[in-house]
């Protein structure tokens, strides 16, 4: 069985990632189907779309949107799947809601299309409350695109407001963004410190 315009995948794991381990114990740290940061990401391809080509192949591992594995609840307070569940433990995706790939023979992720993954930094204003430096990154997982305009892995870049979208990749904390949504490149800010916070090392 294939789709013509969608993948079939099944998630890797629990369709919820709401335990972190604390020395022997794991506990649980959220019991809310709402939150979508406690929904599993990463899937398994078991069938490519047949009618697109993508470097994905069957059997790789994707990142792909909170919402695939997503239950809600209906107005009848009826738990509902979401409408990406096809049959059993399977789901269908739509090529727009993957993010990364990888596969035994490419270990690291990579972005599909021209998404990119930006690391926070952390914020070294004394005067201010917000821990991270607003519209600042790392680069973490770059594009081709990116690269055509001379920004690679490790840079320092600046981005539009409300263009990062959060994301738990590899029990680190990472902004999901498009290649028009960075904005310029920092020269001179090469010694910025990654942030990270405490709910992406979840297990």
């Amino acid at each position: 069985m294939r789709s013509i315009y969608d993948f079939i995948i099944e998630p890797l794991g629990n369709r919820y990632d709401n335990t972190t381990k604390v020395g022997e114990v794991n506990l649980i740290t959220n019991t809310s189907i709402e939150s979508w940061k406690h929904v599993n990401n990463y899937a398994k391809v078991i069938e490519t779309p047949v009618g697109i080509n993508t470097p994905i192949k069957k059997g790789d591992t994707i990142v792909v949107h909170q919402n695939v594995f997503r239950t809600f609840y209906d107005m009848k307070g009826k738990k509902k799947n979401s409408r990406s569940f096809l049959e059993d433990n399977k789901f269908i995706c739509a090529v727009d809601q993957v993010y990364l790939y990888k596969s035994k023979s490419h270990n690291p992720w990579r972005a599909l299309g021209d998404r990119c993954f930006v690391v926070p930094v952390e914020n070294t204003d004394d005067f201010s409350n917000d821990k991270t430096e607003p519209l600042i990154g790392i680069l973490r997982i770059d594009n081709s695109s990116l690269n055509e305009l001379g920004m690679r892995v490790g840079d320092v870049l600046g981005f539009t407001p409300n263009s990062e979208w959060e994301f738990s990749v590899d029990n680190q904390l990472m902004y999901c963004m498009r290649t028009k949504d960075i904005v310029i490149k920092y020269e001179h800010k090469q010694d910025q410190k990654e942030y990270n916070r405490s709910w992406t090392s979840s297990s």
